[in-house]
C-alpha cells in the first residue's frame, strides 16, 4: 500500500507542480528558520543525556554503520517532511485558510501514517504539529527536514526497543519479536522505521 501511496503522492505533486519555491525546497528564509534545528539539536542532546543516566541508550558499533544510518534516516526524513509539508500542510491551508488548523490536521494524518505504534504516533502527533505550524511560517522544507532527522536518530536511540520495536510501523510494528542486543540493531529500516 505504501508504494501506491507514494505513486499518487507522486503524481499529484508533478501534476500540481508550481516549482521549488512553492514547496519549500529552496533557500528562502534559510538562515532565519535554522534556529530550529538548533532547538532540535538542543532536544536530541537532551534526551541522550537522559537515557545515558537511565541507561537505556543504545547506539550503532561504529562510526561507520553510525554515518550510513544517520545519512539513510536523514534522506528518509527529508522525504517525509517534503509529503507532510509539501504535499498536505500547503493543501490542508488552501482549503481551510488557518495556519493552525491545517497544522493539527497534517499532523494527525502523519501521526496516523504511524499506527499501531502509539509510542510514534503520539510524537510524531505533537511534532508534526510543531514542524508544520514551523514550515507554513518559514515555508522551507530544509530546517524541519534536519530537525525531523536529528530528533528521530535521538528517539532511535534513547527509547527502548520494548517500547517502540525499534520504530516499527504497521504490520512489521505487530510482528516485531525482539531479539538479543547482539543480533537486534535500532539501526535497520523496517516498515518506516529503524
Amino acid at each position: 500500500m505504501w508504494c501506491l501511496a507514494a505513486i499518487i503522492t507522486a503524481t499529484v505533486i508533478a501534476i500540481s507542480f508550481e516549482g521549488f519555491q512553492s514547496m519549500g525546497l529552496c533557500t528562502a528564509n534559510l538562515l532565519r528558520s535554522l534556529w530550529g534545528v538548533g532547538l532540535a539539536a538542543c532536544l536530541a542532546l537532551a534526551a541522550v543525556a537522559m537515557a545515558e543516566r537511565l541507561h537505556t541508550l543504545h547506539t550503532p558499533a561504529t562510526l561507520g554503520s553510525t554515518l550510513r544510518h544517520f545519512i539513510g534516516y536523514a534522506l528518509w526524513a527529508t522525504v517525509q517532511e517534503i509529503i507532510l509539508q509539501s504535499f498536505f500542510a500547503v493543501r490542508a491551508l488552501r482549503l481551510m485558510g488557518n495556519a493552525t488548523l491545517a497544522a493539527v490536521v497534517s499532523a494527525c494524518l502523519f501521526s496516523m501514517a504511524h499506527l499501531p505504534n502509539l509510542v510514534l504516533a503520539v510524537i510524531t502527533l505533537v511534532m508534526g504539529v510543531a514542524a508544520s505550524l514551523f514550515y507554513l511560517h518559514y515555508h522551507n522544507v530544509w530546517p524541519v527536514a534536519a530537525a525531523h532527522a536529528l530528533l528521530g536518530i535521538a528517539i532511535a536511540i534513547t527509547i527502548p526497543a520494548n517500547l517502540d520495536h525499534n520504530m516499527r510501523v504497521g504490520v512489521s510494528y505487530l510482528t516485531y519479536a525482539q531479539r538479543t542486543v547482539a543480533s537486534s540493531s535500532p539501526w535497520t529500516i523496517r516498515g518506516g522505521g529503524w
